[in-house]
Order: structure tokens, then C-alpha cells, then sequence
């Protein structure tokens, strides 16, 4: 019997070589994914309000540079442990999951916000923050609860898979295009720039979670650095993650942080999913009724993230020794200047309309 049962369990292990590295993941790795990237984001809201904070008692005494102060740097310090622990996170939950928790800085920022910068509570933080909490609640809950154990073999196997390929490169295609629209067209439209970021994102989400996994792997005695695969993706997450910072400044130099914040969030939760699905399969074999609890989840966390975010006050200081064109009078009419524009640059027009005088002499 036991020969039997060996010559039958054989051609298993044989047929499907792969198999044995994709794994249900025990509860408790899984919500350790969970726990550590809700910590994760928490902190980098943390960060960003600690930060915000300095600005304006910098701004406020006038005297040194933001980046002098104490403060500030524990900010930055914060940021850095908040996104190593998301990255952590994609080593033990699946990518699907790690990128709808980001909701929970959004969620978390606005409660700080309130309660350390005394920022108004309006009516549609707190709607928002209930529908963000609910869909965060529901997509744990109907999530993907299986995961792989990552490593070189299994990313080589997943990267040379022919729906990946094919995925690839209608993700070069499209990035191209919008490339072209929004470098040579010229045209700066804040879903174009957003895209870009969503395609960049969605090869990073790949790269971090395989970077993270081979290490994971590595620290529990399954060298997985000695690959070469470890090192491709390591320079994928590091030029996409590059790269899709460029364009995020670009967008927050051309468009406020009210329309970017939420936008972002869509499409790189999206392009996650997405890359989830289609490198990992982390969909393969769920139910249908999760995959619509799960979705369902996430349109929760938007909605409730957009509302958040909507009519956000714009924080804009403008220079006060700037002096606007409308202000300054013409030659001859110095002395009719209206007061508003004698205070801000009655100096600077005098000046303006002598140089004037002179050139018309000459």
C-alpha cells in the first residue's frame, strides 16, 4: 500500500513543479500583512502631519529653513519605517489586498489633522471616513485569504507566462501613447498624468512584492539572493518607484493635492488589483461572490477617500513683494494710483515709469 501511494503521489509533484511553492498562507502570516501595513500607513499619516506642523511653525517664526528643524526629520523618519512596512507587508499578504489598505493614511490623516492642526470636521469627513472604513472592513473580510510563497523560480515561471507577456505589452503600448499625448501634444490633463502613474505603479507593485517575498524567503533559510531575477526586480521597483515620483510632482506643480490625493489613490489601488491578478493569479479559484464583495469593498474605500478629499482648502502663499501687472500705473499717472497698489509697489512703479521717461529722452 505504501509503494502504491507513492507511485501515485509522484506524477503530482512532477506534472505541476511549481505547486509546491504556492501555499494557503496561515491565518497568522496573513494578518500579520494586514497588521503591519495598517501600522504602515498610520504612520506615514503620522509623518506627513508632523511634517505639515513644521511648515507652519517655520513659516510662522520665519527664521531657518524647514529642513532644520527637528521636527521635520522625525517626520521623514517616520515616513521611511511607514513605507518599509508596507513594503514588508507585500511579503505576506497578497498585492490585491496591501494597496486598498493605503486608505487607511488617507483616514488616518484626516483624523489628525483635526485633532492636532484643529482643521474643521465637515460633514463629508465623516461619511467618507464610514464608507472608507466599511470598504476596508468588507475587502479584508472577502479578500484573497491564499498567497505564494515568493521566490526566484516561481517569479521566473510567472514572468515568461504568456498572459503576462501579453499584459506587458499593452501596458508599454499604452504608456507610449500617453506619452506622446502629454510630452509632444502638450497636453496636461490630470488623468493623462495619473495613468502614467498607475502604469508605473503597477509595475512596481510586481517588482516590491517579488523583491520582499525572495527576502522573506531569504530570512527564513531559502537563500533567494543569489538569483539573478532577485536583482531584475530590484531594478524595475527602483527606476518605476523613481519615475512615478517624477510624474506625481509633475501633476502636484500643475494640479492641487485635492484632485491628485484621490485620483492617485483610484488608479494606483486599480492597477494593484490588476497586477495581482494577472502576475500572481491571486484571484485564481475564489469564489465569485467574494470577487463582488471584495470589488464592492474597494468602490466603498473610493467613494469614501473622494469625499475626504473634496473641497479641501488650498493652502497657497503668495510672495508679498510680488506685484501684479493690473497694479502697475502708467507713465504719467503715478500720483493716481489706486492705495492697494501705492502700498504693494508704489516704489517699484515710480521707478518703472523713470526708466521709461529715460528711455523715451534717449
Amino acid at each position: 500500500m505504501a509503494n502504491a501511494s507513492s507511485s501515485r503521489a509522484a506524477p503530482q509533484v512532477t506534472s505541476q513543479p511549481h505547486s509546491s511553492e504556492i501555499l494557503e498562507n496561515p491565518l497568522q502570516t496573513y494578518l500579520l500583512g494586514i497588521i503591519i501595513s495598517i501600522c504602515g500607513n498610520v504612520l506615514i499619516s503620522i509623518s506627513l502631519n508632523i511634517q505639515k506642523y513644521a511648515h507652519v511653525r517655520q513659516s510662522q517664526r520665519g527664521s531657518k529653513p524647514y529642513y532644520t528643524s527637528v521636527m521635520w526629520w522625525c517626520g521623514v523618519v517616520l515616513m521611511g519605517v511607514g513605507e518599509l512596512g508596507n513594503f514588508a507587508a507585500y511579503g505576506f499578504a497578497p498585492a490585491s489586498l496591501i494597496a486598498p489598505l493605503g486608505c487607511v493614511s488617507v483616514i488616518a490623516s484626516a483624523l489628525i489633522s483635526v485633532v492636532f492642526l484643529k482643521e474643521t470636521v465637515r460633514t463629508s469627513d465623516i461619511v467618507g471616513g464610514t464608507l472608507a472604513i466599511t470598504g476596508t472592513y468588507v475587502l479584508v473580510t472577502f479578500a484573497p485569504h491564499t498567497s505564494t510563497h515568493i521566490t526566484a523560480h516561481l517569479v521566473q515561471y510567472y514572468a515568461i507566462s504568456w498572459h503576462f507577456l501579453l499584459y506587458l505589452f499593452v501596458e508599454i503600448v499604452a504608456f507610449c501613447i500617453l506619452l506622446y499625448v502629454y510630452k509632444r501634444r502638450n497636453v496636461k490633463h490630470i488623468v493623462i498624468v495619473m495613468l502614467l502613474v498607475a502604469l508605473l505603479a503597477s509595475q512596481t507593485v510586481i517588482s516590491v512584492k517579488a523583491v520582499s517575498g525572495m527576502i522573506t524567503e531569504s530570512i527564513k533559510g531559502q537563500l533567494q539572493l543569489i538569483y539573478p531575477i532577485f536583482y531584475v526586480m530590484l531594478v524595475v521597483m527602483i527606476v518605476t518607484c523613481a519615475f512615478q515620483i517624477k510624474f506625481l510632482n509633475q501633476a502636484m506643480k500643475m494640479f492641487d493635492a485635492t484632485e491628485v490625493v484621490p485620483i492617485n489613490f483610484v488608479f494606483f489601488t486599480a492597477s494593484a488589483i490588476v497586477a495581482g491578478i494577472v502576475f500572481y493569479q491571486e484571484f485564481e479559484g475564489l469564489a465569485l461572490l467574494n470577487i463582488f464583495m471584495f470589488l464592492f469593498g474597494c468602490l466603498l474605500s473610493f467613494l469614501g477617500v473622494f469625499l475626504i478629499a473634496r473641497n479641501r482648502p488650498k493652502i497657497k502663499q503668495q510672495d508679498p513683494n510680488f506685484l501684479a501687472m493690473d497694479t502697475i500705473p502708467r507713465r504719467g499717472h503715478v500720483d493716481k494710483v489706486q492705495p492697494e497698489a501705492k502700498t504693494y509697489g508704489s516704489l517699484a512703479a515710480k521707478l518703472m515709469c523713470n526708466r521709461a521717461g529715460q528711455t523715451d529722452d534717449s
